[in-house]
């Protein structure tokens, strides 16, 4: 990203290079994100609305979709796939993040930079893509992954829930 923003691109694509994502959806990922459109982040999901998953073991989908419901509950997320690696950003959106703060590796950074966009008052759009397993290369889901999302998601929804302004308690007595 940072290689990128350094020589001015006004958009840049993250995806895999194992066969997993269609570049056949790479033009409407791009048109997503282009000034104008509203949206900062474009994600190729899985989980909306016409996208699916081929050739994937039961055990990865439900991994996937649990993981994507408790960000969703814990991060106030709209994003039905925040763990996906398919994604357009504007510039402007990775600019505003600082992405010298991000800390995050795997799964649990797909869902740190969807959370950063939202905080950072920009949107994001989900586009419907047919996932494939992967063609080429090994899998780098690892219980260490796992753990890493799970607790910071955890700890970023506790922060979340407890930074929120509550409402004085007023006497009526």
């Amino acid at each position: 990203f940072g290689w990128a923003l350094e020589r001015d691109f006004a958009i840049v694509v993250e995806m895999d290079a194992d066969g997993s994502h269609p570049a056949s959806a790479l033009p409407a990922l791009i048109a997503a994100v282009r000034p104008g459109t509203g949206f900062g982040l474009a994600i190729g999901s899985r989980w909306v609305a016409g996208g699916s998953v081929v050739n994937w073991p039961l055990r990865r989908t439900i991994l996937s979709r649990g993981g994507n419901a408790y960000a969703r509950i814990m991060l106030g997320l709209s994003a039905r796939d925040a763990t996906a690696g398919f994604r357009a950003f504007s510039a402007t959106v990775l600019r505003a993040i600082g992405l010298d703060s991000v800390e995050s590796h795997g799964y649990c950074f797909q869902i740190d930079m969807t959370r950063r966009v939202r905080d950072c008052g920009f949107r994001e759009t989900e586009i419907p893509i047919e996932f494939r397993e992967r063609e080429h290369g090994e899998s780098k889901m690892h219980s260490s992954i796992v753990r890493e999302a799970m607790t910071k998601v955890t700890v970023w929804g506790f922060a979340r829930i407890f930074s929120r302004r509550r409402r004085p308690i007023v006497n009526e007595a």
